[in-house]
Formats: structure tokens, sequence, C-alpha cells
């Protein structure tokens, strides 16, 4: 009689640990770890902030020249946004610097065309017309002297061949 208590006692501790393990076997679910935010979209620290035809733009001094994020949002096309605030034809300021994300298309007035996709230094000349490529917003961090940028930089006043 022994050796059925024995033999039942095994069985059930067999059962127990065998349906233990089919609970450890299952993961439980786990909840979704929170996202870090975006530091190319965060705000620039003592940077000024300001939007403008839709572009998000922050602007910090460094030594004689500013550093500006731009953020420029899908479909933004200059000809569109920027022509009715600035009143030039084509986008007349000089752009150097680096495409953290996105794409953009430049459009020059004597028909050069030029596509530059991130990650990727970038100068533009003035006098063209650009938008971006695709659903996601470009950025571009970018370098300037205000007025002085095209001078300063050795840049030609408008593009050319």
């Amino acid at each position: 009689m022994a050796k059925k208590k024995t033999a039942k006692r095994s069985r059930k501790t067999a059962r127990a640990a065998k349906r233990s393990t089919a609970r450890r076997a299952t993961p439980a679910p786990r909840k979704a770890a929170p996202r870090s935010p975006d530091v190319l979209l965060a705000h620039l620290k003592n940077a000024d902030r300001r939007e403008i035809g839709g572009v998000q733009l922050e602007v910090a001094r460094a030594g004689a020249a500013r550093v500006k994020r731009m953020i420029y949002p899908a479909g933004f096309r200059w000809s569109k946004n920027m022509k009715p605030i600035v009143g030039t034809d084509l986008c007349m300021h000089a752009h150097v610097g680096f495409l953290a994300r996105g794409r953009i298309h430049i459009e020059y007035a004597d028909g050069c065309v030029v596509e530059h996709v991130a990650p990727q230094v970038v100068a533009i000349d003035p006098g063209h017309d650009g938008w971006v490529v695709g659903r996601e917003p470009a950025v571009l961090i970018e370098f300037d002297f205000e007025g002085d940028t095209v001078e300063r930089l050795g840049m030609p006043a408008r593009h050319q061949h």
C-alpha cells in the first residue's frame, strides 16, 4: 500500500511540475518600452524658435556664425510656401550644412537639378526652388553668416555653370 501512495504522489508531483513549466513557457505579455524622444527634433537649448512658411526654425549663435536647424515638412515647396512671404521668384539664400534626415530636390533657374538624400553635406547656391521629396520631413542643420554667408563661404552670388 505504501508503494501505491508513493506512486500517486509522484504522478501528482510530476503533473504539478508539468503545469508549472507550461505556465513558464508562455511569456507574460510585455509592456511596450517607452520611446525615447527623437533628439534630432528636440528643442535646442538657448535657440530662438519660430515658424515661417510651415518650416520650423531654431537659430543659435556660435561665434560669428549662426547654426540653424530647419525642419521642412513633407509637402513643403519653396515656391509655394515661401515665395509669397519673401517676395522673390527664387530662394536667394545660400544653404550650407548637413542634411540629417529626408530628401530634398533643388532646381536652379538654368535648369540644373540636384537631389540631396540624408545623410549628406549640402551646399546650395542662391537662386533656386526646392522641395521635400517623400512623406518624411527634411531636417537640415545649416551654418550661415546672415547677409554675409555667400561671401564668407566663397559661394557664387547666384548658381551658374
